[in-house]
């Protein structure tokens, strides 16, 4: 159980906040590269800030605050120009770090101050650095210079098909993220209330299996989860090598060691204190010796995940919507001061620990946890990867339509390359 004034200072994440400035230490994905291919501007709202992503003429991807400092126009409709975006109320111009270029139509008289200084250059909006990575357009809030963006592994595999999946959740960051430290949820609500679900069709769930063992370890990057099922040794890869939580706010998950790989990254973004943008980023590595088709290692497609039907009711014939059905039902913000917390739930414990202990370092003027400044150690981060993990044994087809891949706009490409080539895959 947290006290409210503890809850409050692991939930918020506006400007000022302690969590907001924590969270600002990081990159966060804001679009999709796709995304921007047929359009210069995108509205992002990120750690309770209104911004517009833009694409200058040049090429050049900024991100800046949404409304002019002039008469208060968003620049969501801006004009985009070789060097920056122009207003399209009054034209004035910003660069990418939300400093004013120009302000036509002003005399020249009136732009200088009695310093000598222009009225021009006393003018700025929020900016912020963006950088590309694996698909994704990543901003950076918090002050500079900025760290690198890390490289895991999931993120530049040469060899990889990848698809990235979004939904907005209207609720809490912090309630997807502890979603993560709970490994038995996935016994009960991805197993006995799966089966329950499916009940008509007889279908059984690995992760029915009782919990014989979990535990949680530090890594320099996060935490590393693991779990023991019922009848399992302890040199299974699920206990023995475990799965990331990535701090603060992303969770990996894959399986290596069969005829293909598979790197999932679950990115939970504050969008604010009661909204949270989900990404799930897939990045599928083909067996060798596999035809794929050109188009599925060069485009990344984004595309929204649903997680309700038409009646407004939960998906819950999927895991990720399961999940969410959780997290949302938890209210806007879930009050941790009416926990009853118990044993099994010493991963949130010490995921909330480690939250505070890097508040505090942030506050002391440290870099927090997995801070990455060294470009010789960026390479590329392998990250511990599950070998024939519990769930994918059932085969490729089995598994992806039971996942958020499934509503890939090539989802039934991806499948032909997997499935439907077997000679090539027994080779």
């Amino acid at each position: 159980m947290l006290t409210a004034a503890e809850n409050e200072r692991l939930t918020r994440v506006g400007p000022g906040t302690p969590m907001g400035n924590l969270l600002r230490r990081y990159w966060q994905p804001v679009a999709g590269t796709e995304e921007m291919a047929e359009r210069w501007t995108k509205r992002v709202r990120l750690l309770g800030e209104d911004l517009v992503l833009f694409k200058d003429r040049s090429g050049r991807f900024g991100l800046i605050g949404e409304f002019c400092p002039h008469r208060r126009a968003s620049l969501a409709y801006g004009i985009p120009t070789e060097d920056g975006i122009r207003c399209p109320y009054h034209g004035w111009k910003f660069d990418g770090t939300g400093r004013c270029l120009e302000q036509p139509n002003e005399p020249e008289g009136s732009l200088r101050q009695a310093q000598g200084r222009l009225f021009k250059d006393k003018i700025a909006t929020a900016g912020y650095p963006v950088e590309e990575l694996g698909g994704l357009l990543w901003g950076y809030l918090g002050p500079l210079p900025a760290p690198l963006i890390p490289r895991f592994d999931g993120f530049v595999e040469e060899r990889a098909i990848r698809i990235i999946g979004q939904a907005m959740l209207p609720c809490n960051w912090l309630q997807c993220m502890e979603n993560s430290l709970d490994p038995v949820h996935a016994e009960w609500l991805h197993g006995a209330y799966h089966e329950f679900v499916k009940e008509a069709e007889g279908l059984k769930v690995a992760f029915a299996r009782k919990h014989a063992k979990i535990g949680f370890d530090e890594f320099p990057y996060g935490i590393i989860k693991r779990r023991l099922l019922e009848g399992q040794s302890e040199d299974v890869s699920d206990w023995k090598d475990g799965h990331p939580v990535i701090f603060p706010n992303a969770l990996a998950v894959g399986s290596g060691g069969g005829l293909y790989q598979q790197f999932t990254f679950q990115i939970r973004v504050p969008i604010d204190d009661t909204h949270t943008q989900h990404w799930w980023y897939n990045a599928y590595v083909p067996p060798t010796g596999v035809d794929v088709p050109p188009h599925l290692f060069e485009r990344i497609p984004v595309y929204d995940v649903p997680y309700r039907d038409a009646n407004g009711e939960f998906l819950v014939d999927f895991i990720h919507a399961q999940d969410i059905m959780v997290w949302v039902q938890q209210g806007p913000i879930a009050d941790r001061t009416r926990e009853s917390l118990a044993w099994t739930d010493r991963g949130l414990t010490f995921y909330r620990n480690l939250l505070k202990r890097e508040l505090a370092k942030v506050e002391a003027g440290l870099d927090p946890l997995g801070t990455v400044r060294d470009p010789a150690q960026n390479v590329r981060i392998d990250l511990p990867l599950e070998k024939n993990k519990d769930g994918f044994k059932d085969g490729f087809a089995s598994l992806f339509k039971r996942h958020v891949s499934l509503f890939a706009p090539n989802a039934n490409e991806i499948l032909d390359v997997f499935t439907r080539q077997p000679e090539k895959v027994k080779a």
